[in-house]
């Protein structure tokens, strides 16, 4: 018997105060953004996840986003080293949340800089972006980490205006992935096939897939109607205050696969 586990943080009240890269700066309603956190806790349990709060970082403007702290696959856990210096601190408290689960902790080490919204995995295929966030030294510590587990780990390059890989690419089922072509090329994921995002939703591509449901935002109607065309069951979320600091629904928590 397994379980699911979903370790996440709160909302910063500095939450205005985020990394930006690509957006331009608009006022983050902290209060909205709370509330918005709590109904994705809620879709999380809903879909049978067990919620592993780590430690609260009310100064640290982006700690929400702890997908970008740690990537975790069946036998061990990464701990990430974010390409923004501000976010470095971030990681030590998910490493502490995640040693109840993972036996082998292993840690990007500079020159290598990783951010784990860079990272999409899907069994045992791994791709990992090269982005303003994540480079080529943090893909050859992944590979020698995980090759010995047999797992394939394969750099993507992507286009202008992406910060992270899943801001491109996401799966939505078994063999379907959620995709814009202006980001990141379908070719790099050929046994795949691909919904592409609605032109005029350059953001749609985030989506977070738990068993057969999709938690997606109802923030981009175009694409999420293209998926509920494709039979894809949605749980739709109001993600407008995360959106604004370039986050998504991927971003907001660290799946923990754990056997009971």
């Amino acid at each position: 018997m397994s379980k699911l586990v979903a370790i996440v943080r709160t909302i910063s009240p500095r939450m205005e105060k985020c990394e930006l890269t690509h957006l331009d700066r608009q006022p983050i309603d902290v209060a909205l953004a709370e509330k918005q956190h709590e109904e994705y806790l809620d879709a999380l349990r809903r879909l049978g996840c067990e919620l592993e709060h780590a430690m609260e970082m009310p100064f640290h403007p982006d700690s929400v986003f702890v997908e970008d702290c740690a990537v975790v696959v069946d036998e061990l856990a990464i701990i990430a080293r974010p390409g923004a210096e501000s976010r470095r601190e971030e990681v030590y408290s998910i490493a502490e949340a995640l040693e109840q689960f993972r036996e082998k902790i292993y840690y990007i080490e500079s020159p290598g800089l990783l951010d784990g919204g860079d990272v999409l995995r899907i069994g045992k295929q791994i791709w990992v972006g090269l982005s303003g966030r994540t480079n080529a030294d943090a893909v050859l510590q992944m590979q020698s980490i995980l090759k010995p587990y047999g797992y394939s780990v394969d750099a993507v390059r992507m286009g202008e205006g992406c910060l992270h890989l899943k801001s491109a690419v996401t799966q939505v089922a078994d063999d379907l992935l959620l995709l814009n072509p202006d980001w990141v090329h379908p070719d790099y994921f050929p046994d795949f096939d691909i919904i592409e995002t609605d032109p005029d939703e350059p953001g749609a591509a985030n989506a977070l897939l738990i068993g057969d449901t999709v938690i997606y935002p109802d923030d981009y109607p175009f694409t999420a109607l293209l998926l509920a065309e494709e039979g894809i069951e949605l749980l739709l979320v109001d993600n407008s205050e995360v959106i604004k600091a370039e986050g998504g629904v991927t971003c907001c928590c660290v799946l923990v696969g754990v056997e009971d």
